[in-house]
């Protein structure tokens, strides 16, 4: 095989391997909880009413 087509199948693999990794990574049971806190806390209204917002309070 050509040195140049040994190097892109090599790269390949190793790409491979880094997502699969990542996707392990974040997809694991510990972070799991962590990720549906940080997903949902933008859903969460923390404004009080009558509190000053940027475009002057209005909705």
């Amino acid at each position: 095989m050509d040195p140049v087509t040994t190097l892109r199948i090599g790269v390949t693999i190793l790409m491979f391997v880094i997502f699969i990794g990542i996707v392990w990574w974040a997809y694991g049971g510990r972070r799991s909880s962590r990720f549906h806190v940080a997903a949902h806390s933008v859903l969460q209204d923390d404004d009080s009413p009558g509190s000053v917002r940027g475009d002057g309070g209005a909705k």
